[in-house]
């Protein structure tokens, strides 16, 4: 059996409006903390958001907002 070359996932795709999302969070989250910073904050479990930032922005446009919300307040000192 030949093997497929490229990046092709199996689990479920994301809409639009949920990649719109990812993208945005993302982009924020880089310009606030730097690559490495902002991985580690989208991927990591944020008690006070009950989650993952980047699963509850792709979830919601609200879940967009408290992570961005907390983006916001990390920056606060």
């Amino acid at each position: 059996m030949a093997r497929q070359s490229g990046r092709h996932s199996n689990g479920p795709r994301l809409s639009q409006e949920q990649a719109a999302r990812q993208g945005r969070i993302t982009q924020l989250a880089i310009a606030r903390l730097g690559a490495q910073d902002a991985i580690a904050f989208l991927n990591g479990n944020d008690e006070k958001l009950g989650g993952r930032p980047l699963d509850l922005a792709i979830e919601s446009v609200e879940g967009l907002r408290a992570a961005g919300q907390r983006l916001e307040d990390r920056m606060i000192p």
